[in-house]
């Protein structure tokens, strides 16, 4: 049952993707925009922190 949901929602997901790309592509870049921003942000994040880390964890 859990397989078939995840099946389900990668297609739906998929259909709105592809969905955004062809009626609006500029809208479909500002998307991709946001999320490697957000995945920048969570590296420099991870990055700050294995670095603290890394001095003795010290503030």
């Amino acid at each position: 049952m859990a397989v078939n949901a995840k099946k389900i929602a990668v297609y739906v997901l998929a259909v709105f993707a592809l969905y955004v790309i062809i009626t609006d592509p500029a809208k479909a870049a500002e998307y991709v925009q946001v999320g490697f921003e957000g995945v920048s942000d969570a590296a420099k994040a991870i990055g700050d922190f294995m670095t603290w880390v890394a001095n003795g964890a010290q503030s």
